[in-house]
């Protein structure tokens, strides 16, 4: 199978190797042509200088990049992934990005003969490099089907949740969770610390029942040592709030503790960690304001 893939940063760098891995025909473009290369070095796949010239031939054609605007640059125009794809063609949007533009491009896409998939992923670099993605998917069951063996190679679960769309606002419904029980576990850590415990033996004995957590499995230690230099960034994770904070608009509902946990967030970008890991709620409690460090 040819594939395409545009966007290789932290995520899709990894998931494009996956796919080229199992014995896809992977060409991939990158805004970055030094990065491309490096990624075709490293593979031996191909690269091609724009988004449409990526997309020629491809069975399949997948999207990992930063915002609404980015997914347009690469999509729409006559150097987008659309313009090179063929009628039948399927292409897969990764991006975290607005319902609003999944719905766009999805019109986009059949207008033209060809199918579409908002698919935002959850799992971080992490779950990139080691094949174990979650998947949230909104589009139309056939075009799911014939994606998922694809979604596979770097996925351990995918699912269909309704029609385009559906799959960022699931991922809105992921990001909003996730802000509250980070910073529920940073006051407990804070809480246990200035209490005098034993900050690592606590969270071993508590993890075992109902607080347990996947942040607190798999980010007690590093916050415990204050290392937040890795992972899913503050800047992104305000982006993905910024989203959900959007549609809640719209939709009239009420987020008051995501809203809470994005204006911690806000204070540690002031504290110089715009590229800390989303686990560094805790530096608002453990470090003078004043000394954050920039990264």
């Amino acid at each position: 199978m040819k594939a395409a893939f545009i966007g290789l940063g932290v995520m899709g760098y990894p998931m494009a190797g996956h796919l080229q891995s199992a014995g896809l025909d992977v060409c991939v473009y990158n805004r970055t042509g030094g990065k491309a290369q490096k990624w075709c070095d490293e593979f031996h796949g191909k690269r091609a200088d724009t988004p449409a010239l990526a997309a020629t031939g491809a069975e399949i054609v997948f999207v990992c990049v930063g915002n609404d605007d980015d997914v347009r640059s690469v999509t729409l125009g006559e150097n987008g992934a659309l313009a090179g794809m063929s009628a039948g063609a399927l292409l897969v949007d990764h991006t975290t990005a607005s319902a609003t533009l999944a719905r766009e491009l999805d019109e986009a896409a059949r207008a033209q003969g060809k199918g579409f998939l908002d698919a935002p992923v959850s799992g971080g670099q992490a779950g990139a490099e080691n094949g174990v993605l979650t998947i949230m998917i909104g589009g139309e069951n056939d075009d799911y089907e014939r994606a998922k063996p694809v979604l596979d190679h770097y996925a351990r679960f995918s699912k269909l949740l309704g029609p385009a769309g559906s799959g960022q606002l699931a991922k809105m419904v992921n990001q909003i969770c996730i802000a509250g029980v980070v910073e529920g576990l940073a006051e407990g850590l804070n809480f246990a610390i200035k209490a005098g415990l034993d900050a690592e033996a606590v969270v071993e004995t508590i993890a075992k029942g109902a607080a347990g957590s996947w942040q607190m499995e798999n980010r007690h230690k590093t916050m415990l040592q204050d290392q937040y230099d890795f992972g899913f960034a503050v800047d992104w994770m305000r982006k993905d709030l910024g989203i959900a904070f959007a549609e809640a608009n719209r939709n009239g509902v009420e987020l008051p503790v995501a809203q809470l946990v994005d204006s911690f967030y806000a204070e540690v970008q002031q504290m110089g960690g715009g590229r800390w890991d989303t686990s560094s709620l805790l530096a608002r409690y453990t470090r003078s304001r004043s000394q954050g460090t920039s990264e």
